[in-house]
């Protein structure tokens, strides 16, 4: 719930903030003038706030529960508070926000629908999760690499050259590209078998993989999955589970 709060929120306020922004309608304000330009207190908020989120998301990554993708999200955590931490040095402010404003805009539909499945609502899960689904695809595969790179890459070469961190910059950010196609993979790899199989299915990332969760298995004597925190709840993550995340 914090997080879908946080997420809509944050995607709201870059919404609000980006859409009254010149570079908002057009990539190429990003560049002028830089990099005498302005820092608003409006966008300094705006990047202080998702710089606090994320740094608490590569703690917090250590004390959850272990899953399969987890070197690959603390490969984005670490790219994306690096980005934030380089543009707002660098004063690359402008197009910071329109990067953070995009990658905001699915994420709340995901926490959304992961509610939905713990709350056992099936069929609000299984929507919520598609328009995830098509969200994520489409700004992450499409509007991500036209919108975003091709300033940072082209429109920015063009107006102010090859600026020395030119490279690291883009570098990080076609790292988080390149992020981006292995999780639309995960993400289309599930919702097809939703199709096939009528529900969304678990969690590609969610196998048992803590140990306390495999004695807990062994000692119930059964094959029926239930991941179980350290308090004895049946829990993933601290929230209750349900039969779509946890078994084939």
């Amino acid at each position: 719930m914090w997080r879908f709060l946080f997420y809509l929120y944050i995607f709201s306020y870059g919404v609000w903030f980006l859409w009254t922004a010149p570079w908002f309608w057009d990539t190429r304000q990003c560049w002028y003038n830089y990099p005498y330009q302005p820092l608003t207190l409006a966008l300094y908020y705006y990047y202080i706030q998702e710089l606090a989120f994320y740094w608490s998301l590569m703690f917090s990554q250590f004390t959850d529960i272990k899953r399969k993708d987890f070197l690959i999200m603390f490969v984005h955590h670490l790219a994306t508070v690096g980005l934030i931490s380089f543009s707002y040095v660098n004063n690359m402010v402008r197009v910071g926000t329109l990067v953070m404003c995009l990658h905001d805009a699915s994420d709340f539909l995901l926490e959304a629908a992961k509610m939905a499945n713990y709350a056992k609502y099936q069929r609000l899960c299984d929507g919520f999760f598609m328009m995830f689904g098509l969200m994520f695809v489409t700004t992450r595969l499409v509007v991500y690499p036209t919108w975003i790179l091709n300033t940072t890459m082209f429109e920015s070469w063009e107006l102010i050259g090859p600026y020395p961190s030119w490279w690291l910059f883009n570098g990080l950010l076609l790292i988080l590209q390149v992020l981006h196609v292995i999780w639309s993979y995960l993400i289309m790899r599930i919702a097809y078998r939703s199709l096939t199989k009528g529900k969304v299915l678990k969690d590609e990332r969610s196998d048992i993989e803590s140990s306390s969760e495999e004695e807990d298995t062994a000692l119930n004597g059964t094959k029926s999955v239930h991941n179980t925190s350290s308090n004895g709840a049946n829990r993933v993550n601290g929230h209750a589970s349900s039969g779509q995340w946890s078994e084939d």
